[in-house]
């Protein structure tokens, strides 16, 4: 470094300040690098990753070559057919259906509403939560005594509700039902931390510059508490892949002829099922198990990424 100043001593002050803000520049490692980094010192994470990954590829993919409706008709030649055979690698239900081909278009349409709720309820929350903590006072008043509304609501019940009186849905239509209500959680936290970063000295600072509020928000404040949003997403992600799971095994979820995680896993209400043809809902439980547990070790790995990141920007 003292080569390089030595090379520039004839330079202006500015250009001496902006070569320096080259090199730390240079000597920063990016947010790419911090997250693969931790992936690679992560080898459970890194493992979780692929499974992830390779797993939302392939159903996604595979779905589409998959008729529904023809898979869903019944056929009594094939009732309960053994796994492991070319016909039916997973075997096959009480209706003759193929189990595996099932699994692909179930679990399509889950994590697919998962992913969508995840999104909408959480892009919602985290909106609400940062302009009621950091606004305060009557603003902040009145949004709480919405979010305290919505909480007195039985959720559960309103969703059914909702779902028996609407005559044709999908799973668009669940998804946006659902975000109805799951992103008062998100809310709530987000409120908490944005109160307490609110008070501290670069935002009065900000405020005192004339900096515009949104600047301030979004700009400022979001990025400072990135950690708790990417965990609380990591976490409603894997919560939500069970809302949906969930209704779907009560009968309120997708329509009956609908594959879905939670009406496959339904077939253990029969006890004959769990005993004798265990192949009818123990690979989709299997799956969820196996993703939860996935999408818990990448969370972990993406908050401490952005912990680093966070560090490495309040050294420089």
């Amino acid at each position: 470094m003292a080569e390089n100043f030595e090379q520039h001593s004839d330079v202006s002050a500015a250009d001496l300040a902006r070569l320096t803000q080259e090199a730390q520049a240079e000597a920063t490692p990016s947010t790419a690098k911090i997250i693969w980094s931790e992936f690679k010192a992560d080898k459970p994470a890194m493992a979780a990753l692929i499974i992830i990954v390779g797993f939302i590829v392939f159903v996604m993919i595979g779905a589409l070559f998959i008729n529904t409706p023809k898979m869903m008709e019944t056929n009594i030649m094939a009732y309960f057919n053994q796994p492991f055979t070319s016909d039916f690698w997973l075997g096959a239900d009480s209706g003759g259906r193929s189990v595996a081909k099932q699994l692909i278009v179930g679990s399509r349409n889950s994590i697919g509403i998962a992913i969508g709720l995840t999104a909408i309820s959480s892009t919602f929350g985290i909106c609400w939560g940062l302009i009621s903590g950091y606004f305060n006072g009557y603003i902040d008043w009145g949004m709480q005594r919405i979010y305290d509304f919505m909480m007195m609501l039985p959720m559960t019940m309103m969703i059914i509700v909702l779902v028996t009186i609407i005559p044709h849905y999908n799973s668009v239509t669940l998804t946006l039902i659902f975000s109805i209500f799951y992103w008062e959680g998100t809310s709530r936290l987000i409120r908490s931390r944005t109160l307490a970063e609110s008070e501290k000295d670069y935002v009065a600072a900000s405020r005192t510059s004339g900096t515009n509020h949104w600047k301030i928000i979004f700009r400022e404040i979001m990025p400072n508490i990135s950690s708790l949003i990417i965990v609380d997403c990591t976490l409603s992600f894997a919560e939500n892949i069970g809302v949906e799971t969930g209704l779907s095994y009560l009968g309120f979820g997708l329509p009956s002829q609908t594959p879905s995680l939670g009406t496959m896993i339904a077939n253990a209400n029969d006890p004959n099922n769990i005993t004798q043809y265990w192949w009818t809902w123990l690979p989709a439980t299997l799956e969820i198990i196996i993703l939860c547990l996935s999408i818990s070790y990448v969370g972990q790995v993406l908050r401490r990424s952005a912990d680093a990141s966070q560090r490495q920007g309040s050294i420089n």
